[in-house]
């Protein structure tokens, strides 16, 4: 290779470039790394969640009551008639929830776990159980084993014994429901036949749970209204309230449903119904999520290379002064360890005050780099002042979550206006020592 091709490589801005493209590329492997790390922290902490779940409770369902009536259908076997015992389900005509949920922080290790108890009152009544449509034969109904259920995804939470006022009769509830076709788990009560045409129950549990809390509209009309101190709430499910308030004291939700909102009737045989596919309720969350910010934040990593180079390219032609390549990869290095900064100490101080440090700390290695490696105080203070700009602007479109790639293209919008206005004059097919200063 002769002199001047070696001036060239050195010297090209067309191959400073390349190179500089070369090294986000390589560093892309770093970044890659961090999400990874990031992803592997989120896990933990959802390992943490299931093992404290686990011994508290689990996210609560709530579905029910209604009332279960065995009856037996006869099929045909080997040339005889048998039969065999199958249920029909009867739900409330009025159901009305009323309760109060406390969240509470559990720790384990560096991580938060919310679980919470809770208190809730049941009132309503049911109409008398009619099998006139499905033209079951009387005799065939076992009316003495009719059943008022009422379900619990996680039994483990229920903290009181539970009785159940129906018809003005006191019954205590036992563990264990007489079929699963529409729920697995839960408690039940013997009621025997029923005579009235308005049958009127309420009751009263008292049960702990993590993270979410749903019920499922089983009455003809449901009315579910639920207090709570917890400031951060996330309604979900197939309906949100018709009414809530979300102050510095907590929350209150009302929610009133209608059977014509259900994809299922009154009553019906079997597991002929799916009824969990409306059920609704509320998501404990914390304010920020460290963990989806700092993912986040690190898909911005290759932008943040891209352009924390090209400043620096920018100032290399402009001020004519070489940077070597080693250089440009050691600030990569520096700019991908602050992700690594940033969900260190987010896990212990919170998400902005780790990425306060974490800037600060970067944008003062980066700069004191430059000025030791550049030694002019204009370039130092134009690519700290750059640095600062690009941080908070990461910032800023991390808060504005649902104005994040409008802000994003403004941004990489000016970012391209202002490097074609200053490189307008660049001689792109001379060196860097020949370059020209617009």
């Amino acid at each position: 290779m002769n002199q001047n091709m070696r001036s060239w490589i050195r010297e090209s801005i067309t191959f400073k470039f390349i190179i500089i493209s070369i090294l986000v590329l390589l560093l892309l492997i770093p970044t890659g790394m961090i999400q990874s790390l990031i992803r592997e922290r989120q896990q933990t902490r959802n390992e943490v969640i299931e093992e404290v779940s686990s011994k508290w409770a689990h996210d609560q369902l709530l579905i029910g009551p209604m009332i279960s009536i065995p009856y037996f259908t006869t099929y045909v076997d080997d040339d005889k008639i048998r039969k065999y015992k199958k249920f029909a389900h009867f739900l409330p005509s009025e159901l009305k929830i009323h309760g109060t949920v406390n969240p509470q922080i559990r720790y384990r290790s560096i991580y938060e776990v919310i679980v919470y108890s809770s208190e809730f009152s049941f009132s309503g009544y049911f109409d008398k159980p009619d099998f006139s449509k499905w033209k079951i034969n009387e005799e065939d109904i076992l009316y003495d084993e009719t059943t008022i259920v009422y379900g619990l995804s996680d039994m483990r939470g229920i903290n009181k014994v539970i009785n159940i006022d129906f018809n003005g009769r006191s019954y205590e509830t036992g563990p264990g429901i007489p079929s699963k076709e529409v729920f697995q788990s839960g408690i039940s009560a013997n009621l025997g036949k029923l005579e009235k045409e308005k049958n009127e129950f309420s009751f009263t549990i008292d049960f702990n749970g993590s993270q979410e809390l749903s019920f499922v509209p089983m009455g003809k009309t449901t009315n579910v209204k639920l207090n709570s101190s917890w400031t951060d709430p996330s309604f979900m499910g197939a309906f949100l309230p018709d009414n809530r308030n979300i102050d510095k004291d907590g929350f209150t939700a009302e929610w009133f449903i209608l059977e014509l909102n259900r994809t299922y009737p009154q009553k019906w045989l079997g597991d002929a119904y799916n009824v969990t596919d409306s059920a609704f309720g509320v998501e404990f969350l914390f304010g920020v999520d460290i963990y989806h910010k700092a993912e986040r934040s690190a898909k911005y990593a290759v932008m943040f290379l891209a352009l924390t180079f090209l400043i620096f390219i920018m100032s290399e032609i402009i001020n004519k002064k070489r940077i070597h390549p080693i250089q440009y990869l050691l600030i990569g290095i520096a700019l991908s360890v602050f992700y690594v900064l940033l969900i260190s100490l987010a896990e212990q101080i919170g998400f902005t005050w780790a990425y306060l440090i974490a800037s600060i700390a970067n944008i003062t290695l980066i700069t004191a780099y430059t000025a030791s490696i550049l030694n002019k105080k204009k370039i130092t203070f134009f690519v700290a002042l750059a640095l600062v700009i690009l941080y908070s602007f990461l910032f800023t479109i991390l808060q504005l979550q649902d104005y994040a790639l409008l802000m994003g293209s403004i941004g990489l919008f000016i970012v391209v206006a202002i490097t074609m206005y200053l490189s307008r004059k660049i001689d792109w097919y001379g060196t860097i020592d020949q370059g020209d200063n617009p």
